[in-house]
């Protein structure tokens, strides 16, 4: 007869782990993308490892308060912002240069 096993929930460290390795993912992704998409999308991956930081140290640190979640839903709204202006800013440079790489568009260059 086998004995069940049992199935632990994860801890803090757990998730902090996560929450380093989604950075870590959105940071190489953002040194390393040269479309503008690819780009938005790190920034983004980088903004949703932050809001887990909070939800993790709220859910762990103080249970009972929600000031986690209320930073998580800041850092949402935020990024929404910056995709929006982010996009018009690419949107405008695809009409200008016709190219999404962001290594090929000199506009500050006199």
């Amino acid at each position: 007869m086998t004995t069940p096993l049992l199935i632990q929930a994860p801890g803090p460290m757990h998730w902090l782990v996560l929450a380093a390795l989604l950075f870590s993912i959105g940071m190489y992704g953002l040194l390393t993308r040269r479309n503008a998409i690819g780009i938005l999308m790190s920034v983004e991956l980088m903004l949703n490892a932050a809001a887990l930081n909070f939800i993790i140290f709220n859910r762990f640190v103080m249970p009972g308060k929600v000031d986690g979640e209320l930073m998580a839903i800041f850092i949402i709204a935020v990024a929404a912002a910056e995709v929006v202006v982010g996009m018009a800013i690419f949107v405008s440079m695809f009409k200008q240069h016709k190219t999404s790489d962001v290594t090929r568009i000199n506009l500050l260059k006199g």
